[in-house]
């Protein structure tokens, strides 16, 4: 016999949380408005979970749909999943019903937990799919509440279902292999509809321990978890990193300033994720009524942060550092990281990660020298990489050649290896650290009966980052108005996608094989 067997190697991610909970069972896992919850509790409800899930007759690898804001029942929902050998398809709950659907109707998840407030454009989607399976709904009721809309079945009927024989014990974690895909998590480009990044049980495993030794975390820690959990930088960054290190999370289903500080003071909190928006938004609170003296360190994200923010809420909020990373969906999160306030560069994205390689390339995919004069694309390869894109090979190709993906940002290096974003390939608008693709709000566009060409560009806006813009030329005899325009958008896509602003222009500018120039447009109108 020539040759060796190799065997893949067995890992779930969900171990994270099982072993935590053998080192200090007792120990407050998250904090949720008036509710505590311990690493032994969230550990017993996620296999309550899973076991109910495999009894409901779901297999290894089937998806299951979570449109959750940031509650316990998210973290009952993904360890479960993990735990039985499925998929976590983690949505945005302010999806409308046709962005449900697409995403139900890709993934194939035949599941679907969804918040009680909110279930209304869920029910609407999965009357929508067009999947041979029926798509049962579950819903999270309101904390104090016990609220089950029509068409869905409340979520304690799911934990009813667990096989109450069951009990948390180390073999009740599906033996997945590492390289099993844990999560779907869906991104976009500028074309196209959004794409699944599937992501690994180990590259989740390596980000969140990598992420937490960079950030320094330590048990005694408490996260300010407002970051969106659906999102790659809050499940990663914040969720798996806390729960790595056995630290604490106050979880906060959405950003405002009041809710977030009485978590921070009440909470002691000591490490604040988020995206510049936020940061910003806290640096011009009101923070008198507030004791943040615990805070030592805020982690960003999503987009750049101007170094004068930085130094004002460092003069703000006294001993505290901000330190600034760069990631996507793709790569789990952190790619790049400024790892202290005494190695930091301020405009700077950072450097890679350990085990993680990334250089600045020409549109031939050669490597450029350092300098600011030397701007390429930004590529990465390493342990942080997805798998691929779910059931879409060749846009999988279009990004990861010869084992380098291709980020679509442009930046360069300088001699010391920090690395620096200077643009976007990419049309993406990036609204308060929530991507906005063109192409998703033009499609919308364009089905209005009075719009005839449709673009839509990000303008500058100094508390968001970035606000949408939608520039529309009109058919012949047809009218319209801005705020017409804007409820047709507000009524068919999230909250964060649609346009504020409309310009209605006699055309917009088109190039010499019809496609409209963003260059161009982007110059006359804003």
């Amino acid at each position: 016999m020539t040759g060796k067997l190799e065997r893949p190697l067995t890992f779930n991610l969900a171990t994270i949380l099982r072993e935590a909970r053998y080192a200090e069972p007792g120990k407050p896992l998250c904090h949720s408005f008036q509710s505590t919850f311990t690493y032994e509790q969230v550990d017993e409800a996620s296999s309550q979970v899973a076991s109910a899930l495999l009894a409901l007759g779901l297999e290894r690898g089937d998806r299951v749909a979570v449109q959750l804001p940031n509650l316990p029942e998210f973290l009952f929902c993904y360890f479960g999943i993990l735990k039985a050998g499925l998929i976590m398809v983690p949505l945005n709950p302010l999806l409308k019903a046709r962005e449900i659907a697409y995403h139900l109707e890709d993934s194939g998840a035949g599941t679907l937990v969804t918040f009680a407030p909110l279930a209304g454009e869920a029910i609407q989607a999965v009357e929508a799919t067009q999947t041979t399976n029926k798509v049962t709904v579950y819903a999270v009721s309101f904390p104090g509440t016990t609220e089950t809309p029509a068409g869905t079945l409340p979520f304690t009927d799911l934990l009813a279902a667990a096989d109450q024989t069951t009990t948390p014990a180390l073999d009740d974690i599906a033996p997945t292999n590492a390289d099993d895909t844990a999560v779907v998590l869906y991104t976009s480009g500028t074309t196209g509809r959004p794409k699944g990044a599937e992501l690994t049980h180990f590259q989740l495993y390596m980000n969140c321990t990598v992420s937490g030794e960079l950030f320094g975390i330590r048990p005694d820690d408490v996260i300010l978890a407002v970051l969106p959990l659906f999102h790659v930088f809050g499940l990663s960054s914040v969720l798996n990193t806390v729960v790595r290190f056995g630290g604490t999370m106050a979880l906060v289903p959405r950003f405002e300033t009041g809710p977030v500080l009485d978590a921070m003071a009440r909470h002691r909190c000591t490490v604040f994720s988020g995206v510049p928006t936020m940061f910003f938004a806290l640096l011009h609170a009101d923070t008198t009524q507030h004791d943040l003296t615990a805070l030592r360190v805020g982690c960003s994200g999503g987009a750049a942060i101007p170094g004068e923010v930085i130094r004002a809420f460092e003069q703000k909020f006294p001993g505290t550092v901000i330190l600034e990373g760069y990631g996507l969906s793709e790569s789990a999160s952190t790619t790049t990281f400024n790892i202290s306030a005494e190695h930091r560069r301020v405009g700077s994205i950072g450097k890679p990660v350990w085990g993680v390689q990334t250089r600045v390339v020409d549109d031939h995919d050669r490597p450029l020298p350092p300098g600011p004069e030397h701007v390429g694309e930004i590529v990465i390869r390493g342990h942080n990489m997805m798998k691929g894109y779910w059931n879409n090979p060749e846009a999988t190709a279009e990004v990861v050649r010869d084992g380098w993906f291709h980020t679509g940002d442009l930046g360069y290096a300088d001699e010391d290896g920090y690395f620096y974003i200077v643009d976007r390939k990419k049309d993406l608008v990036i609204r308060g650290g929530f991507n906005v693709y063109p192409r998703e709000v033009e499609e919308v566009l364009y089905t209005h009966p009075a719009i005839a060409e449709a673009a839509v560009i990000g303008r500058p806006d100094e508390r968001l980052g970035e606000e949408v813009v939608a520039c529309v030329a009109l058919k012949a005899d047809v009218q319209t108005t801005e705020e017409d325009v804007i409820a047709f958008c507000r009524e068919r896509l999230a909250a964060y996608k649609y346009p504020r602003e409309i310009r209605i222009l006699s055309s917009l500018p088109i190039g010499p094989t019809g496609k409209i120039l963003k260059k161009e447009l982007r110059a006359a109108v804003l």
